[in-house]
């Protein structure tokens, strides 16, 4: 209700660079809420869950975007073009992508954190899975913020709290986190609303305000003191505007909403990512009457291709939250859920300091702790370079470093990492194949086929370069096939990395 409450109010003035002072709708709203992205994006994944349930990654989701998604603007465009061409998240939601760091991923964070309340951690997972497929870095950064804030939201009350337990999922040092930092500095300095808005644009400019227009059509006294950004950078400010707009809201919904609204730039994010934060926290009866009964619990979409099977889109703010309580147990394990309680389905959720994020050195490495899940932490996986691929196979986990780039030389070498590790469910001692598979236009140089031991150790991986080089430029790109097998066991699996020619510096002379 929040969100559709929010988008709907902040719509109007999306891509506006001025100062809001409007108290309610300005819409037609006779025919309830008009369709807006920020909620709609995640009624197509609510599909992906119902179908794929736990097992949900970037590259179901990617899927989901080639085939349901409508949208070709900006960010969303350029994943979309990615995928078609075989680059795996998160290559596809940073390779040229100009607005990889803007807001279209943040805004999609309550689907997860409502799959998981009381569970930020296994929210945030989800919500990076989410971001990566057509954001990177700080617009990834901030979808596992508000994600594992709002799925605390469930168990905690103080949102200052809540705050910094969102921050705690994402690199210290990202724009994002240190825009949300200011954004409290400003709050407990007593700096005027105003004045925040013009400090935290021109420490992190972005140029959602000035959408569609010439420079020479930026409203002056709507930009007064504001420096113009680089196209794109957007997230952290529009991230950071939503928390101020809730501190110096101190809480209330409506004072919160309107001071949001006040910002500009990407208004219908920030309304609705705040309403939504504040809709969890302090439920439907903190929301006043006259903001909801407009909308008449309606749901509208425009960005879904829903002219074939394969989703089931719900037709009011009701029947989504429905639908998301019975998809909570596909989220979460039965140690988390029980569906038969005493007083309907139950879910035990974390609290105190569990809500925070796991330190990565948490236990000693390779000491004996049967019990110490292997895999990395939601902060040490935000902070892998947009090169590393990532896949999850029933018996462990396998990723692709490409060491920095997409691209080859003909006739130079090139490396691959891979890196194996254990499932946590099948933590046991392996030696482990993996295995380079390519055409004739490639010499595997070393790495092609190797035996590796992985060890059921705290912190411990199988690790291995495949070294190669492309023979030819016929062909301007070429299929290099990992894979990866336990010895002793059935499983297999594989990624397939796509790499594109690089002109040499003799062609470029040429």
């Amino acid at each position: 209700m929040g969100k559709n409450i929010g988008g709907t109010f902040g719509a109007p003035f999306e891509c506006k660079r001025q100062v809001n002072t409007v108290t309610f709708y300005t819409q037609d709203l006779s025919m309830g809420p008009p369709a807006n992205d920020d909620l709609d994006l995640q009624l197509v994944w609510l599909n992906a869950v119902e179908k794929f349930g736990r097992t949900v990654d970037s590259h179901i989701l990617g899927e989901y975007w080639l085939s349901y998604i409508i949208p070709n603007w900006v960010e969303y465009g350029m994943a979309k073009a990615n995928l078609r061409t075989s680059l795996l998240p998160p290559l596809s939601g940073y390779i040229d992508n100009t607005y990889g760091n803007s807001c279209g991923a943040f805004i999609r964070s309550e689907i997860w954190a409502c799959l998981a309340p009381g569970h930020p951690e296994i929210a945030a997972r989800y919500a990076y899975e989410d971001a990566i497929v057509d954001h990177c870095e700080d617009g990834a950064w901030g979808e596992v913020f508000f994600a594992a804030m709002q799925s605390s939201a469930f168990v905690e009350s103080d949102y200052r709290k809540l705050i910094d337990i969102g921050l705690s999922y994402i690199p210290a040092d990202c724009a994002v986190s240190k825009a949300i930092a200011m954004a409290v500095e400003c709050y407990e300095e007593g700096i005027t609303v105003a004045d925040c808005r013009i400090k935290i644009h021109n420490a992190f400019p972005g140029t959602f305000g000035i959408q569609g227009i010439m420079l020479k059509e930026i409203d002056p006294e709507g930009s007064k003191g504001m420096d113009n950004g680089k196209p794109g950078f957007d997230a952290p400010e529009n991230i950071a505007f939503s928390i101020a707009a809730w501190l110096y809201g101190e809480n209330d919904f409506e004072k919160s909403l309107l001071i949001a609204s006040s910002f500009g730039e990407d208004t219908d994010c920030i309304c609705a990512s705040l309403c939504s934060t504040l809709g969890i926290l302090l439920g439907e009866d903190a929301i006043p009457s006259k903001w909801k009964d407009p909308l008449n619990d309606k749901i509208a979409t425009c960005c879904i291709k829903n002219t074939s099977i394969g989703l089931w889109i719900p037709d009011t703010v009701t029947e989504l939250s429905e639908r998301i309580l019975r998809d909570i147990p596909l989220m979460l394990k039965q140690d988390y859920c029980d569906i038969f309680g005493e007083k309907g389905m139950t879910v035990y959720c974390e609290g105190g300091e569990s809500l925070y994020c796991e330190e990565a050195d948490a236990y000693m490495y390779r000491i004996n702790s049967f019990c110490k899940n292997p895999g990395l932490t939601v902060r040490e996986v935000t902070e892998l370079s947009p090169y590393v691929i990532r896949k999850k196979y029933p018996a462990f986990y396998m990723m692709a470093d490409l060491n920095g780039s997409i691209k080859y030389k003909v006739g130079e070498k090139r490396k691959i990492s891979v890196t194996v590790s254990n499932d946590f469910y099948w933590n046991e001692q392996h030696w482990v194949t993996v295995s380079a598979y390519s055409n004739d236009d490639i010499t595997i140089l070393s790495g092609g086929e190797v035996k590796l031991p992985l060890n059921n150790l705290s912190g411990t991986c199988a690790k291995t370069d495949i070294s190669f080089v492309v023979n030819s430029s016929a062909q301007g790109s070429v299929d290099i096939m990992l894979g990866v097998s336990l010895i002793g066991r059935h499983s297999q699996g594989a990624i397939k990395v796509t790499l594109y020619q690089e002109e040499n510096d003799a062609d470029e002379e040429l």
